[in-house]
């Protein structure tokens, strides 16, 4: 498969059929993490939304400073919340930090018991952070990570992107939180389904809403990105045909 995320295949059906199937494992990882940066600032300085102000004829007086109403923000000194802890995690964090972000590291999902050193159970990240960016697999745990009850536990001014799994966030219910305040804003690369219909909820709030920003699944896509994954995916199937696969996933 020509992906690093397997949540698209049914692995026990794979197995049970005699079909070995293979990932690219962190082809764009950096990719995502830039995109995911981007993202984050783009929410903290509205800088495309004063571009698109200034296309139209409109110096500092355009109706979306009006609308808005979302000065910029500073990050240095602000708490980004990371869930997902992986590669791509990992390169966010990397890259926050030389913004002057704090790092703050969600222990995993259904976690009981102690928490590693380090780490912090959701509730209490989710309570802290100024900037919560999602890195984590969709499973069966992690599937409406983000909902009513968890975006209830947000800052008012706190800030969601996810450039992970679209299934990890309550649509209707982040929707419901950016059109009632209680969330500052929110950056979806990824939604639930993919392509979006005609009149997906998530689009249609996307062209009403300025706190919403919405990308078509990009984030993996830089040019570099590509040419790691074409040559692994054919370096999987060189390798299958020799009787060696690798990156098994199932």
């Amino acid at each position: 498969m020509a992906a690093s995320g397997t949540d698209i295949i049914d692995r026990e059906a794979a197995k049970e059929s005699g079909v070995r199937v293979c990932n690219v494992p962190c082809y764009a990882t950096h990719s995502v993490a830039q995109f995911t940066l981007a993202l984050i600032l783009e929410l903290a300085t509205r800088a495309g939304h004063h571009s698109a102000g200034v296309r139209s004829d409109a110096w500092q007086k355009s109706p979306v400073f009006t609308l808005l109403d979302f000065p910029s923000i500073e990050l240095r000194g602000k708490k980004l919340g990371i869930i997902g802890y992986g590669d791509i995690g990992r390169a966010v964090e990397a890259m926050a930090r030389g913004f002057g972000l704090e790092v703050l590291i969600a222990a995993r999902p259904g976690t009981t018991g102690r928490i590693t050193p380090g780490r912090l159970p959701l509730g209490e990240l989710l309570r802290q952070a100024d900037v919560i960016t999602l890195h984590c697999p969709l499973t069966p745990q992690t599937k409406s990570l983000i909902n009513a009850e968890t975006l209830s536990l947000m800052k008012p001014t706190a800030l969601l992107v996810n450039t992970a799994r679209g299934g990890l966030v309550d649509e209707p219910a982040l929707i419901h939180a950016l059109r009632e305040g209680r969330l500052a804003a929110a950056a979806l690369d990824v939604i639930s389904q993919e392509p979006p219909p005609p009149g997906h909820p998530v689009i249609q709030a996307a062209k009403e809403l300025h706190n919403l920003i919405v990308t078509p699944h990009t984030a993996w896509s830089a040019r570099e990105a590509r040419e790691r994954l074409l040559k692994e995916v054919a370096d999987n199937i060189s390798a299958f045909f020799e009787g060696k696969p690798r990156n098994i996933v199932a």
